[in-house]
């Protein structure tokens, strides 16, 4: 590709898309932002419709019709098929000469490394881990819930709470508050009321989320079960990221591990704790960090590192998203 690509970054997750057009030089162009990217939910020709609305804005305002190169890190490609499949439909929109798509986890883990190496896992509304060498190699997970092995996520870890909490309630169980600030936070005086009202659907099933951050509440008040569950969810990130160090032989150097995704993100202390004393013991090299940086940064980075951009283009393009 040469030195001089104008590259169109994409980042698309479950819940929003972030678009950013950056010159040849690094500087950032114009970004836009725009609504989630569920092919399983809508088909890929209307998910992909959706993001040319967004594409569309970044170009104009841009001032440009088109890039050298597309990077698009995007959500539920979790399959080399599926990466495939969206590359041909973003291809047939001639955005750019080339294209390459990506988990938007990469994304993730582009944006808070100085070069293309170390690993990321990132626990939002589900669970994922990738990591990456200079040399192109990578690991990943299929990641797409208990079918592929996976355990955590907010959804995983809200359904985790009230499994405990119903157990407790009707003495199936040991006790726990969480029989008390799960349905509280829905104004429900039991767990009996609640179960009921997301059965019949008079709480929305998409606010079953909002019960996460109850669960950390919780855990930080001392309660055991739900203290429980988070240490299972370090044991978790831990154990898929030294899969991944252990796949891409980064165990024995040092290496970054990036915590991100909305519930890694938040720092709860006893959870990003138990990850570092996790790591500590099995993956004593691994230096553990959390991601604040945008992901489409990572995603315009991994442009970059395609065209073969030089040092000055990265570090320029970092100005913008780290003020």
């Amino acid at each position: 590709m040469g030195m001089t690509a104008r590259v169109l970054a994409v980042d698309a997750g479950n819940s929003k898309t972030d678009v950013a057009v950056v010159a040849p030089d690094g500087t950032v162009l114009a970004t836009a932002r725009g609504g989630g990217f569920r092919p399983p939910a809508v088909g890929v020709g209307p998910a992909v419709d959706g993001l040319a609305e967004t594409v569309k804005q970044a170009f104009t305002a841009a001032g440009v019709t088109s890039a050298d190169h597309v990077s698009a890190c995007l959500a539920n490609a979790d399959f080399p098929v599926e990466e495939e499949q969206l590359a041909t439909a973003l291809h047939t929109r001639a955005w750019g000469t080339t294209v390459e798509v990506r988990n938007d986890t990469f994304a993730i883990l582009r944006a808070g490394v100085t070069e293309p190496r170390g690993v990321a896992v990132v626990c939002g509304a589900g669970i994922n881990c990738v990591g990456m060498r200079p040399d192109g190699r990578t690991a990943r997970f299929p990641a797409l819930g208990r079918i592929s092995g996976d355990w955590g996520g907010g959804w995983g870890l809200a359904e985790e709470a009230l499994w405990h909490a119903a157990r407790a309630e009707d003495g199936r169980g040991a006790p726990t508050t969480l029989t008390h600030t799960l349905p509280a936070h829905f104004g429900l005086p039991t767990m009996y009321a609640l179960i009921e009202a997301l059965h019949l659907e008079h709480i929305a099933p998409t606010r079953r989320h909002e019960l996460t951050p109850v669960l950390f509440t919780t855990a930080a008040s001392g309660d055991p079960i739900a203290r429980g569950i988070v240490d299972r969810l370090a044991d978790e990130v831990v154990t898929m990221a030294t899969v991944a160090l252990t796949r891409l032989d980064l165990l024995e150097e040092e290496a970054p591990v990036l915590l991100g995704g909305g519930v890694l993100a938040a720092r709860h202390p006893q959870l990003i704790d138990g990850i570092r004393d996790l790591l500590a013991s099995r993956a004593p090299r691994a230096v553990p960090g959390v991601v604040a940086a945008s992901p489409v940064l990572g995603a315009a980075l991994l442009g970059l590192d395609a065209a073969g951009a030089p040092e000055e283009v990265h570090a320029r393009l970092r100005r913008h998203f780290e003020p």
